[in-house]
Formats: structure tokens, C-alpha cells, sequence
């Protein structure tokens, strides 16, 4: 190359090889002369900042989170996206259902992390996450409808760790009443009938009960059923003997109940099982969920990354190797295995290595997703650095966290490197 050819390509190359000084060697360089830096940026701290990673307890948090990010997301993320795209590549709406499983990516983090905020929300009537946990939970265990119900004034009930007794015991054909109140009438259940006074057996203990409560002042018979007032549908009934169920009931739709001769004697309680409050879910954004939640969010949105590179290496990989395998008698699944799994590997290694370096940046997900009170148990390096830098005017440790996220990125990015090198030799 000639002098003139050389200074024309400098020439070319200068405006890029500026910019990349200014935004990319010098911030790193200041990053590394600050973290040895105190705070105030005039002392000298040595390693003082560094030592901090591994002795603040917030970093600590950080480091074991990211570690998790690190060994679940993209190994989740990458083999949802080898799921999505051998099982889409034969069907005729493939392409639709790619499309979709994309789409995430199109949307900023920002902008996810509302979306999921909302889907982690602990109320069922908002957050999309528990409405269905709730609604699969209470298919198999249904929660009480009488949650809020207790002993009103002058009660022939009293309290019992959670149940309801009677204080005084029953006889046959004597009714007994079991009133309550508390339920809201919008919360009574449907099949909730006009509650009637029980008719008296000799053989039998009979009883009622019932939402003993008529809106007015002043209006209703205290303990005993009046026309406007409902029963309590389902309400179980148990008779008590020394410590014992002898007999048990459940309360028809007009809250009325029958008792065998076996109850005679006995104290009628209403068990706990009757007011549990109702099952509200899974608390997402607690701290014990946290992160798996805000992981399932980056996967979320990541999976279709992965799929569209998967799917791209599928389209070029030799078919006729396939149809050997299968010629050859393996089944689909170990065609799967031992044929499309290995020659998809540089492509699987691309996506990984592509999502660990992403991981090891998350940031605003973490940030938006998780509540205050829930934070520091989801914390990551980047959040940390945000908060040391800006939040607790620490720029020295700040600029060490920084320069420690640089170190792991390295030898993702060499082995990224080594590869690439080795398949341009192929």
C-alpha cells in the first residue's frame, strides 16, 4: 500500500476511531483511574473500592443474583427458542406463531417491565400471573365464601381459635340458631337461599344458620331469621364431645341443618374451615420470587431472539442428513438429539454467548419490575452500580463495579471471538 493509499484510509478511519475514543476507550480508561479513587475523587483509596464487592452486602446480593441470571436466563431462553423453532418448522402458521413469539422484542425494556409489573401483581383482579394461579388453585380447593363472618351482640357463639362454639350444649328436638354476621350481601354466595327457622326433630338436632343482620335501625329480630335475611349455604357443622367429632353437617341453601341423635349433648362448632380468608396466590414480587419473576420477564421477551436465529440455522442445515438418520431407523427424537442438536451448535453457542453478555447489562427490568421493598433481594450489578453511583454518591465503587462487569464480559466476548475465528477457517 502506498503512502497516499495509507493516508486515505487513515483519513477514512479517523472520524471512526475519534468517536470510539471518545465514547468507548476514554470512558472505560476514566472508569478504571476513578475506582481507585474515594469518594470525594481527591484520595488516593487503592483497592479499598474493589474490596468493597466482595464485603458490601448489597453487591454481594448483586453478584449472587447475576450469577443466576447468568446460569438460567440464557439457558432457558435458548432452548424455549430451540423448542419454538424445530416444533413450528412443519407446521403451515409457523410464521404466524414466530411472528408472535418476536413480537416482545419490538417492545423496550421499559415498556415490558409495566407490562409485567402489572402481570406480577398480588391482587387476582389485576395481575394476570395470579388470576390463573388463583383459578387453578381454587379448581381443586375451593376457598370459603364466608371469610369475614363472626358472632354478632348477644350470640350464642364464642370464639375458638378460629372457630366458632356454641356455649351451651344441644338436646334433641330443640332447634338450634347459629347466627353470624359480616358477610357483605354482595359477597354472599349465589346459591343463597331466605333463611328459615329450623323445625324441631325428637330424634334429631335441628338448627339454622344465617346472616343475622336486616339494614335499618332497629329492624329484624336479634337470633332469629327474618324474611330479608339469607342462610349460609355450605356452612359445616360439627358436634363436639370431649374433645371429639361425634357428628357432622352441612347447611343447606336456607342455612338449615340436620344433626344424627349421636349430637345429643354435644357443642356445635362452626370449624376454622368455614372463614379462611380467600386464597390470594403467589406473592411474585416478594422477596423469596423476585428474581424468577423478572427472569421470566426477560425471557419473555428474549425467547423469540432465539428462535429466529435457530430457525435461520434450520433453514440452511443439510436435510438430507435428517432423512439418513431416519432411514438409518432413529426415531424423531433421536434425530433431534444426536443430529439437529449437534449441527445447530454454533448457532445455539451464538445465542447463548449473545444473551450471557445481555444478562450481565440487565438493568431496567430489575429496576421498573421489582418494588422498593423487594429491591435489594432482586439487585444486579448494573442496578448496583445505578444506586452506588447516583443514589449513595459512591462514584469510586461505583466505577469498581463497572470495571468488574467489564472482566466478566471479556472472557465472553474471547470465547465468542475464538470461535467466530475458528469458523471463518472452516
Amino acid at each position: 500500500m502506498t503512502g497516499t493509499r495509507r493516508t486515505v484510509a487513515a483519513l477514512f478511519l479517523l472520524p471512526a476511531l475519534i468517536l470510539l475514543g471518545a465514547l468507548v476507550v476514554y470512558p472505560i480508561g476514566y472508569s478504571v483511574v476513578r475506582s481507585f479513587y474515594d469518594q470525594s475523587g481527591d484520595g488516593f483509596a487503592g483497592f479499598d473500592n474493589y474490596q468493597a464487592l466482595f464485603t458490601d452486602e448489597g453487591i454481594r446480593t448483586a453478584l449472587k443474583n447475576n450469577i443466576l441470571w447468568v446460569v438460567f436466563a440464557p439457558t432457558v431462553a435458548t432452548a424455549l427458542g430451540l423448542i419454538f423453532a424445530v416444533l413450528t418448522e412443519r407446521v403451515r402458521w409457523g410464521t404466524a406463531f414466530k411472528l408472535v413469539v418476536f413480537m416482545p422484542m419490538a417492545i423496550s425494556m421499559l415498556a415490558a417491565g409495566i407490562i409485567f409489573r402489572l402481570v406480577y401483581d398480588q391482587d387476582p383482579d389485576k395481575g394476570v400471573a395470579n388470576a390463573v394461579w388463583v383459578g387453578v388453585h381454587d379448581t381443586f380447593a375451593q376457598s370459603s365464601a364466608f371469610p369475614k363472618a363472626h358472632p354478632g351482640r348477644e350470640s350464642p357463639l364464642t370464639e375458638d381459635g378460629g372457630a366458632f362454639l356454641t356455649k351451651e350444649p344441644v338436646r334433641l328436638g330443640e332447634p338450634v340458631s347459629l347466627p353470624l354476621v359480616g358477610v357483605a350481601p354482595d359477597q354472599m354466595p349465589d346459591g343463597a337461599a331466605k333463611a328459615v327457622a329450623a323445625k324441631a326433630d325428637p330424634g334429631k338436632v335441628t338448627g339454622t344458620t344465617w346472616q343475622d343482620f336486616t339494614r335499618g335501625e332497629g329492624v329484624g329480630t336479634l337470633n332469629a331469621p327474618d324474611a330479608s335475611e339469607l342462610g349460609y349455604p355450605g356452612m359445616r357443622i360439627e358436634a363436639v364431645k370431649d374433645g371429639e367429632v361425634v357428628a357432622s353437617a352441612t347447611a343447606a341453601d336456607d342455612g338449615t341443618f340436620t344433626l344424627p341423635a349421636a349430637a345429643d349433648g354435644a357443642l356445635l362448632r362452626l370449624p376454622d374451615g368455614n372463614f379462611k380468608e380467600p386464597y390470594n396466590g403467589l406473592d411474585w414480587l416478594g422477596p423469596s420470587l423476585v428474581t424468577p419473576a423478572v427472569i421470566g420477564s426477560y425471557i419473555w421477551m428474549w425467547a423469540g431472539f432465539a428462535m429466529v436465529l435457530i430457525a435461520a440455522g434450520l433453514a440452511g442445515m443439510p436435510r438430507e442428513l435428517l432423512e439418513a438418520a431416519r432411514v438409518d431407523g432413529a426415531n424423531e427424537w433421536q434425530v433431534f438429539r444426536r443430529v439437529t442438536v449437534p449441527l445447530l451448535a454454533p448457532v445455539l453457542a451464538v445465542v447463548a454467548v449473545t444473551l450471557m453478555i445481555n444478562v450481565l447489562k440487565v438493568f431496567d427490568l430489575v429496576f421498573i419490575i421489582a418494588p422498593g421493598s423487594s429491591q435489594d433481594d432482586a439487585n444486579v450489578l448494573a442496578l448496583e452500580l445505578y444506586r452506588k453511583g447516583f443514589s449513595e454518591d459512591q462514584p469510586g465503587v461505583a466505577s469498581a463495579i463497572a470495571v468488574f462487569l467489564l472482566l466478566l464480559v471479556i472472557p465472553v466476548m474471547w470465547f465468542n471471538i475464538r470461535r467466530l475465528r475458528r469458523e471463518v477457517r472452516r
